[in-house]
């Protein structure tokens, strides 16, 4: 399987998200259909637990979604990286609790199609420092938030970040444009 990181993004490269840029009901027709069709190569969501509370919390009750991503985050199959999580409380899910970098390099050897993570900035900081990515998504939002996390870890303690090479991009109406890059040589 290939692991792949798919963020929504500022255009100053942020990820946390502690404005009010993001909403995930709102997205043109377009950007709606480049979704699902990337969903449609998922076989694994892979979600740190502050994400994965947060979509729990939301997605299972999006009852009003018109977009088909409550119905496939319902579906598909879930792992959360956490020490404290004891009971998932979301079906198709299951807790991966120790090791979780040596688990991904397990699942990028298995037989499969894409393992997706999104949001979980600390886990794919980790991904990303253990050169375990293959390849790298960005929904680009036109803000500039000025603070908080970005796409790549600021720290020291990260690897240096990886040549990218474009392998795709779109622009959407609503003005968020996409581009998704794979490690180069």
């Amino acid at each position: 399987m290939r692991i792949i990181i798919t963020q929504n993004i500022t255009l100053d490269g942020r990820v946390e998200m502690l404005d009010d840029w993001f909403d995930p009901q709102a997205q043109d027709e377009e950007l709606s259909a480049e979704l699902m069709r990337q969903s449609a190569n998922e076989d694994v969501l892979l979600l740190g637990r502050q994400t994965f509370e947060d979509f729990r919390g939301y997605w299972p009750n999006a009852t009003d979604d018109t977009t088909g991503v409550a119905d496939h985050l319902n579906r598909v199959d879930k792992r959360v990286v956490s020490s404290t999580l004891s009971e998932p409380g979301w079906q198709n899910t299951q807790i991966i609790s120790s090791d979780p970098l040596r688990a991904v390099a397990d699942l990028r050897e298995a037989p499969g199609r894409d393992v997706i993570v999104t949001g979980s900035i600390t886990l794919a900081h980790e991904l990303i420092a253990e050169g375990l990515v293959d390849e790298y998504r960005m929904f680009t939002y036109p803000v500039w938030q000025g603070r908080g996390r970005g796409y790549f870890h600021d720290g020291a303690h990260s690897a240096t970040p990886p040549r990218l090479k474009l392998i795709d991009a779109k622009s959407f109406p609503s003005g968020i444009t996409y581009s998704a890059y794979e490690p180069s040589a």
